[in-house]
């Protein structure tokens, strides 16, 4: 089976990694550490020590954010990688 995800810009982007600098910059940045924080080893380690409260945090603010800037086809098709007819719900 083929990798339905792709993380190439962590190991394309050569810009500074800052946040402020510029809207380019924060917006790199962010897509950098969004790509390490994946990342399958930190995951095993980071996951298991987040507090309940951390969880709570997390997930309201990946929700809310992905509720607020995409279609029901792109949520479908961009995040859960299935079309709407799929739909687990």
């Amino acid at each position: 089976m083929m990798p339905q995800h792709r993380h190439e810009f962590v190991e394309t982007w050569t810009g500074p990694l800052a946040q402020g600098f510029d809207r380019e910059t924060d917006l790199a940045t962010l897509a950098v550490y969004l790509q390490k924080l994946s990342d399958d080893d930190l995951l095993e380690i980071l996951l298991p020590r987040l507090s309940g409260g951390e969880l709570e945090e997390f997930f309201r603010l990946v929700s809310v954010t992905l509720k607020r800037h995409l279609s029901d086809v792109e949520y479908h098709d961009l995040f859960l990688k299935e079309s709407p007819s799929q739909s687990r719900d």
